[in-house]
């Protein structure tokens, strides 16, 4: 099973409005595993790593914002060449 990881820092209406519990849904529901969290910025942070498609469908739905609330007005990507060993996706701050 080959897995990629990513980083992601997404901007926009992304704070205050739900977007880590519904960004959290989706990862669970697609198996991918990782973090995310708010920063003082105002941006959201995030850690992914799963199957290549799997991975390609969440990448999608956080773009599009995960819920009818948010507005991605700015995402960035960055691969993360080590996989990390995450324990599930989990809301970290």
């Amino acid at each position: 099973m080959v897995k990629l990881a990513k980083q992601i820092v997404v901007r926009g209406r992304v704070q205050g409005v739900g977007f880590r519990w519904a960004t959290k849904m989706i990862a669970d529901n697609l198996d991918i595993s990782g973090t995310i969290e708010n920063r003082s910025d105002g941006s959201v942070f995030i850690q992914a790593a799963g199957e290549p498609l799997n991975l390609a469908k969440f990448v999608a739905k956080v773009k599009a914002g995960p819920n009818p609330y948010a507005n991605v007005s700015t995402y960035e990507e960055q691969p993360l060449e080590d996989v990390p060993n995450f324990r599930g996706f989990q809301v970290t701050g």
